[in-house]
């Protein structure tokens, strides 16, 4: 398998993700926008993630779509899901005084224990991800020397 074909399979599964949980928010606006409030986060900064998680997660999709913009895909992903995994953790081990509902769409299902460990993976497949664009990268950027 060529490095080109092991990148496709992260940005693929990250395309997915930012995508269906981007689109998801916009297309359900009423239900995440009270998902968003139900959060442990002051009402304003809850507004403020309303507009800018979704809007953030779809930039993140299109910036995975195309070679040369890949590599900060993969970054803002493994940023994104760090913080993401850090407040479900946190959430899970009862770090604040109530538990807010976990509504993410077809993910609604899962608990908090089983959405941590979800996320870790996706951190995975970025880094992954990562680690491949950078061997592509290097390639790129190496002299090809011909023996004669």
């Amino acid at each position: 398998m060529e490095n080109t074909e092991k990148s496709a399979i992260p940005s693929t599964l990250l395309i997915l993700l930012w995508g269906y949980t981007g689109l998801d928010k916009f297309i359900r606006w009423e239900d995440s926008r009270k998902a968003f409030h139900n959060q442990t986060f002051p009402a304003e900064l809850a507004e403020i993630l309303v507009y800018a998680v979704p809007t953030i997660e779809l930039m993140i999709a299109m910036l995975l779509l195309f070679s040369f913009s890949r590599w900060w895909g993969f970054l803002a992903s493994t940023l994104l899901l760090a913080v993401f995994t850090t407040y479900v953790g946190l959430i899970w081990v009862g770090a604040f005084p109530r538990v807010p509902c976990n509504c993410a769409g077809i993910l609604e299902t899962l608990g908090w224990e089983a959405h941590f460990f979800l996320n870790l993976g996706f951190i995975l497949v970025s880094s992954f991800g990562l680690w491949f664009e950078k061997i592509i990268q290097s390639k790129k950027l190496l002299p090809q020397i011909r023996m004669e």
